[in-house]
């Protein structure tokens, strides 16, 4: 809770810091407080959804995950659609309408962790046998294919996020090896369709061969994390905010991060997503059965994934993938779900326990789902302890 605060914290001044200045340019003396108004009234939002999760969420999510998958599902086919997905700067990944837009992407990355858990969680023989884990895997496929339509990013985000969740419930590494092996032809196959990925692909080999075009935007990244030094030119002193990087507020906020505040800054972020991987993978050891456990690991390797395909983006390390900084960078619908997210961590943390478990004799077809709840307060919050769950 305190990591997730001082990223919030965090993400409110260096969004203001990053918009601020280039929204007042662009609009001949407009509010340079418009991002920000809007983060923190996203962020107000996602933080009382991440309230009413952490204390009643759990007990509902099994019951949900599978009706909340297929509209996700359906929502994303719906972006592919001409005229009913929104198309910004040139990619349709947003539904909506004026300001209510909002990114089917997200939510479906969120519901495919859900899915997933619950299946590894009902047959968790199923990670020994690449027959058995079909039916997860055509899901994961189809769901990771409608977003990587448009979506590179977030899809690579969706896969490594369900590949540690494999690794978390057993899988051996061979197929691990195998299922990567089959990603990255995956990658290569849609980098070679859409020729702006493939430009992404060969320009993140040697940026400053095309610094004006393909590379701009990693080149730019890099000239602002270079002149920021060890403590950085100050906090709204940055130079490349204004003119040259071009999303300053979203994908490459690290970059005015470095920046303004230097190494220390950048140190202190990653600072801050080390202690929400550690605690997020101590309640996956601590929770009340595989449910429990798999979902806070699915959830942690979530968050941390994004931040660091983010962080290796900016520094130059692979293509430009167009995915936010988690908690940071300005965006609605992935600051919800994140906090939707931290949610459901704090609600196992607190005891919040899901039993699922698959009938005697029906390991490959028919399940049960029982779900029950423990008290909601920390341990040891009554004289004797909780009541036992039973399933």
């Amino acid at each position: 809770m305190t990591a997730t605060l001082c990223l919030l914290a965090a993400g409110a001044v260096m969004v203001y810091s990053a918009s601020s200045a280039k929204t007042v340019v662009a609009a001949h003396g407009g509010d340079g407080a418009a991002y920000l108004i809007k983060y923190v009234g996203f962020a107000c939002v996602g933080f009382v959804l991440m309230h009413l999760i952490s204390r009643h969420g759990l007990k509902y999510v099994a019951q949900f995950t599978v009706p909340l998958l297929c509209v996700c599902l359906v929502l994303q086919a719906l972006v592919l659609v001409p005229g009913i997905g929104v198309e910004v700067n040139g990619s349709r990944r947003w539904l909506g309408a004026g300001p209510l837009q909002f990114q089917p992407a997200e939510l479906l990355k969120f519901a495919l962790v859900l899915h997933a858990v619950r299946m590894l969680a009902m047959k968790p023989k199923i990670v020994a046998s690449p027959r058995l884990l079909v039916p997860l895997a055509a899901v994961a496929l189809f769901g990771i294919g409608l977003v990587a339509a448009k979506d590179l990013g977030t899809a690579l985000v969706m896969a490594f996020a369900l590949c540690a969740l494999l690794v978390a419930a057993g899988m051996p590494l061979r197929y691990l090896a195998a299922i990567a092996a089959a990603g990255g032809c995956v990658v290569l196959i849609l980098a070679l369709i859409e020729p702006y990925r493939l430009q992404r692909l060969t320009s993140f080999m040697d940026p400053w061969a095309d610094a004006q075009d393909s590379g701009h935007q990693a080149v730019q990244g890099q000239i602002a994390l270079g002149s920021g030094g060890f403590f950085g030119r100050g906090l709204g002193e940055s130079v490349q905010k204004v003119y040259y990087l071009p999303e300053a507020h979203t994908d490459f906020i690290l970059a005015i991060i470095g920046e303004e505040l230097g190494v220390f800054g950048v140190t202190v972020l990653l600072f801050l997503y080390g202690l929400i991987a550690y605690a997020g993978l101590r309640i996956a050891q601590g929770a009340q059965g595989a449910y429990g456990k798999l979902l806070a690991a699915g959830l942690t390797s979530m968050i941390i994934c994004q931040a660091m395909l983010n962080t290796f983006t900016v520094l130059g390390m692979v293509p430009l993938t167009g995915v936010p900084l988690p908690f940071i960078s300005y965006g609605s619908t992935n600051l919800i779900m994140l906090l939707m997210s931290m949610g459901l961590l704090m609600n196992i943390a607190q005891g919040g326990v899901v039993h699922v478990r698959a009938l005697p004799g029906s390991a490959s077809d028919g399940t049960s789902v029982d779900s029950r709840r423990r008290d909601s307060r920390p341990r040891g919050a009554r004289a004797g302890g909780r009541r036992r769950a039973t399933g």
